[in-house]
């Protein structure tokens, strides 16, 4: 289990009467994102002030715990790169521990708008589900990705419609609002090597309710993605295995008569 601590811990004024009245942990998994972290946070404390933020610096090597002091919100600074699925799992441990109703993941990179999280957490009171993935498939503008990798995730995406009975666009998509059941649930069990796609089974195999929002995606502000050519093949290949192997590990054995 992820050590928890913060600091920066800022005092929260909460609105009422809408998707905001609720305790909302904004969760922002930071791997050496010193270059755009600094307009993310300003943008997310200008447009959603209610909310609270807690940055996970997950092993980083460049200046990403240092200009985030400069924020008020909270920081934990984990010891070593776990990788994007150890970072939120500690974001939601803390979700756990302090009684939070939602939690929205927002990459450190910029490309996920935080004039967008109203839609997600809307979606979720509106439409009652557990999970609310923001989609950049379902209409409007905003960067969509390169056309190999809108592939894939078209790919993912058919794999996952089919096996969780639900249509989803953007299965890889790490802009996305957990309610406290579907927090419960992934802060026991998180998925580490390809977090994004295994996480929205595990909640289905939990019979959690999961459902998708039309969002506005840009493109990163600043480094490069972590997945490159050579990565991108190996993810093609070991998402769908991993998948199988998580079907397997969750089917329950037959009784003989």
């Amino acid at each position: 289990m992820p050590a928890i601590g913060a600091r920066n811990a800022a005092p929260i004024k909460r609105e009422t009467g809408d998707a905001f009245a609720r305790r909302v942990l904004v969760i922002i998994p930071a791997y050496n994102e010193a270059l755009s972290l600094p307009a993310l946070l300003t943008q997310l404390l200008a447009c959603c002030p209610s909310l609270d933020v807690l940055v996970v610096d997950d092993g980083s090597t460049d200046q990403t715990a240092s200009v985030i002091s400069e924020f008020p919100v909270r920081l934990i600074s984990l010891p070593c790169n776990l990788g994007v699925g150890g970072a939120i799992q500690t974001g939601l441990l803390v979700a756990v521990r302090e009684n939070y109703d939602v939690a929205v993941q927002v990459d450190g990179d910029g490309q996920h708008p935080p004039s967008e999280i109203p839609k997600l957490l809307a979606a979720m009171r509106d439409s009652g589900s557990d999970m609310i993935l923001g989609s950049r498939f379902l209409g409007g503008d905003g960067y969509r990705s390169t056309l190999g990798r809108r592939a894939g995730i078209q790919f993912f995406s058919s794999i996952l419609s089919l096996l969780c009975g639900t249509r989803i666009t953007d299965a890889t998509s790490g802009f996305r609002a957990w309610n406290r059941a579907a927090i419960q649930v992934l802060a026991k069990e998180y998925p580490e090597d390809y977090p994004e796609v295994e996480a929205i089974l595990l909640l289905h195999h939990a019979n959690l309710r999961i459902s998708e929002t039309p969002v506005r995606m840009l493109e990163r502000t600043a480094g490069q993605s972590s997945i490159r050519v050579l990565q991108a093949v190996t993810y093609m290949i070991k998402v769908p295995l991993a998948i199988f192997m998580n079907l397997l590990r969750r089917r329950k054995p037959q009784l003989s008569d």
